[in-house]
């Protein structure tokens, strides 16, 4: 990912781990406390999550990286505001979503149309899904790559407000609520779209499973 925008601090071994012990809201309250080191601690815990998710909904390396830097630009200017009777994790996922949508509406205005198959620019210790199998054989590994870009190339043509459901929820793991925050939608709304969504992935996939 590009260098940050905002620099990181030395700091020494013994404060990082001290830092790292912490809790997101925990750092958030550390931060605004004083220790700026707090704020690189959090750009370290979510930094690749982020990217993954961003990339995995609007389809470009290089876009999702400027997004994800705006992400953070935003956390770090704003994050006295956070409510801290909230959970970290799902506001600065609110913002990356809000972000990500906002992209692909920009996009559909423009006759410009992106296509862009989600290939092989992850690394594999970032992915949520996991498609290993410590019990199978070397020559399995062609059937394992081949499914994951089935995956991959099955949930980039999901129409954008149902893959963006989707993502959160199959590959981040995400909670219905986390997801109605994130999204700004109500829980039934939500559901709505991850049934439609997965009906429509699995009519997407079937042909090649």
């Amino acid at each position: 990912m590009r260098q940050s925008a905002v620099k990181l601090q030395p700091r020494s071994p013994s404060r990082r781990a001290e830092l790292q012990a912490l809790d997101d809201n925990q750092l958030v309250t550390s931060f605004l406390n004083g220790t700026t080191n707090a704020f690189d601690i959090l750009v370290d815990r979510y930094q690749s999550r982020l990217l993954n998710f961003v990339y995995r909904t609007v389809g470009d390396r290089e876009r999702a990286e400027d997004l994800v830097q705006e992400v953070f630009i935003r956390v770090y200017r704003h994050l006295a505001r956070f409510d801290q009777g909230k959970k970290f994790s799902t506001w600065i996922y609110t913002i990356a979503s809000n972000l990500a949508k906002n992209e692909l509406r920009n996009r559909a205005r423009n006759p410009l149309v992106y296509f862009q198959t989600m290939t092989s620019t992850w690394e594999d210790e970032d992915r949520p899904l996991e498609f290993e199998d410590s019990t199978a054989r070397p020559d399995d590994a062609f059937e394992r790559r081949h499914l994951r870009e089935l995956v991959e190339a099955g949930v980039r043509r999901l129409p954008a407000h149902h893959r963006q459901v989707f993502v959160l929820r199959e590959l981040e793991g995400r909670s219905y609520e986390e997801i109605a925050e994130m999204t700004n939608c109500n829980l039934g709304t939500v559901k709505s779209r991850l049934n439609r969504a997965r009906a429509a992935f699995a009519e997407i996939v079937r042909p090649a499973m």
